[in-house]
């Protein structure tokens, strides 16, 4: 079918598209960097992050503690490392299970259109109503004893709707496209259409709207970490770390320096990545 589509020369396909930049790649360096060391951490030559030393309370950066030690004498280095396995896993699951839902529904909903559509971006539209970081509050503080798991499914569940309307908003966009059409008319079936002609056109606007969603829950974590709804201390995240901060912050400025240059870094590098990725896969019809 594609040969066809081409000669009728309505395939979508990108056009020169814009270089990734040597930035880019370092943006992408860093992020594996901070995956892989939080796969690894357990297998890593580092200190226990919960292993308190009160011969070094509050020591600045030396070359047995990289990055200091916090007010209980705990290496800043190790539980920043360990620290990102929460942070990580937060951002990336909880979009997952976004995606998982809402990006299924709002192609089905912009493709079929109809009375499924109107169901189905009614309901969505009802909880979008909501604000969904006052149902994820109030949930988390009913919802005790808090784990990792719980903090993931609960936000994964609100980012459904947001990541629905993205999706169907782009599939819209490209569902009346002369390509589909086309595809169509030659018979293909709708999970061709959807597999085929669909998820390859509305794939940069969802990567791109996947990592800006990370970013933005892996700074929600920081932010319940503040109202202690995160993981209970003393696990460590760049959240909770940054929150235990506050009351020394006079006395050891090591200890909220690191963990918010962490995550900034990291947000900064998910946020770059998407941009780039959505220019350079932008795909446009091709001129007859």
């Amino acid at each position: 079918m594609s040969e066809s589509l081409n000669e009728l020369g309505v395939l979508e396909r990108p056009e020169a598209s814009t270089p990734l930049g040597w930035l880019f790649w370092v943006c992408v360096g860093w992020l594996t960097l901070n995956v892989l060391a939080a796969i690894f951490a357990n297998v890593l030559p580092l200190v226990d992050p919960l292993y308190q030393n009160y011969n070094v309370v509050n020591a600045g950066p030396s070359l047995h503690h990289l990055l200091g030690t916090d007010d209980l004498g705990r290496d800043i280095f190790s539980r920043i490392v360990f620290g990102s396995r929460v942070s990580i896993a937060v951002g990336v699951g909880a979009m997952l299970i976004g995606f998982g839902i809402g990006a299924p529904l709002g192609m089905l909903a912009a493709y079929r259109r109809g009375r499924f559509d109107t169901i189905v971006t009614t309901v969505m539209y009802v909880f979008l109503a909501f604000p969904a970081i006052v149902a994820v509050i109030a949930v988390l503080s009913f919802w005790t004893p808090r784990s990792l798991l719980k903090i993931i499914l609960v936000i994964g569940l609100a980012s459904v709707p947001l990541v629905y309307r993205v999706i169907r908003t782009a599939t819209m966009a490209i569902a009346t496209k002369d390509f589909v059409i086309a595809a169509k008319v030659q018979g293909a079936t709708d999970r061709r259409i959807l597999i085929k002609e669909l998820l390859p056109n509305i794939a940069p606007i969802g990567v791109s709207f996947l990592l800006i969603g990370i970013a933005t829950v892996v700074t929600l974590e920081g932010a319940l970490a503040f109202l202690g709804l995160s993981v209970n201390p003393p696990t460590p995240s760049w959240g909770n770390m940054i929150n235990e901060s506050r009351t020394v912050m006079s006395q050891n400025p090591w200890l909220v320096l690191f963990p918010s240059l962490a995550l900034c870094l990291f947000l900064l590098c998910l946020n770059f990545i998407g941009d780039r990725l959505r220019s350079h896969f932008d795909v446009t019809e091709v001129k007859l």
